[in-house]
């Protein structure tokens, strides 16, 4: 029997819009109740450098790379005045930590009066993504940071007028893209029998505490390690030549048909 569309699109919704892998069908685990992270790949640009920083359970307040806007304190929505009346409202801000980094980062969502976010919290209807049974349920795109009210439904019993949504959670706030690392920060330590199949150095190492630079050791000089316990740079000057000597040092000295002493 073929794949009928109904769990085609509620595997899609799992995926696409929690991050989750579906596990069971939508009338036995909707999708906020799905725990297996499955995240999506992101363009180069836009992956979170810093996520490894983020912890697991949302902070109290705001810290190192995560913005945190409590429940005391949360985001006003704007509606979307190309969408139907009350159906989508945005953030303003993108970014939002999903729960496939942890469970605490999942969206409160509350309806209150506008220009109201301090009692939105405590004087406003708390809504829930599964929906009261009225097919009013509600989604949010944790990277575009826009809700959009997905049932049939607008929450149930809930008069809009004079109203707004508002947005409890958190958005990663760190740096962006891969590599261009800072200089001056090749601090790895490497014990035991580590193999070191490529090292790159793509900085000038020492520039700010005097030193030559890897730029000028490379160009006048050679890397050498004795039995790979310890490396360093052997230098020469303009003309010199290179020898070994019997403890397996590099040594640079002037050519002897110059008159040189080797």
């Amino acid at each position: 029997m073929a794949i009928s569309d109904a769990q085609k699109l509620d595997y899609l919704f799992k995926k696409i819009g929690y991050g989750l892998t579906k596990t069971d069908t939508n009338a036995n685990k909707k999708a906020p109740n799905e725990s297996i992270a499955s995240p999506l790949l992101l363009r180069g640009d836009r992956v979170w450098k810093n996520s490894g920083s983020i912890p697991s359970v949302m902070p109290g307040s705001s810290s190192g790379v995560v913005t945190v806007y409590p429940t005391s304190a949360p985001v006003e929505c704007t509606a979307d005045g190309t969408a139907t009346a009350n159906r989508t409202w945005k953030t303003g801000s993108t970014d939002w930590i999903p729960t496939e980094i942890g469970a605490t980062y999942g969206v409160k969502v509350y309806i209150h009066t506008s220009g109201d976010a301090s009692n939105a919290a405590s004087g406003g209807d708390q809504v829930f993504g599964v929906g009261s049974g009225n097919n009013d349920e509600w989604f949010f795109d944790y990277q575009s940071g826009v809700l959009h009210f997905i049932g049939d439904n607008l929450p149930n019993g809930i008069d809009f007028t004079g109203k707004s949504v508002y947005i409890s959670g958190a958005r990663y706030t760190g740096s962006f893209g891969v590599g261009g690392g800072a200089a001056n920060n090749f601090n790895q330590v490497f014990t035991g029998n580590t193999t070191i199949t490529t090292l790159i150095l793509s900085t000038v190492l020492g520039v700010e505490q005097g030193g030559t630079g890897v730029s000028s050791l490379t160009k006048d000089g050679v890397l050498f390690g004795a039995n790979t316990t310890t490396m360093g740079f052997a230098t020469g000057a303009n003309g010199n030549i290179l020898q070994i000597a019997a403890n397996g040092t590099p040594t640079f000295g002037v050519n002897i048909l110059d008159g040189g002493d080797f």
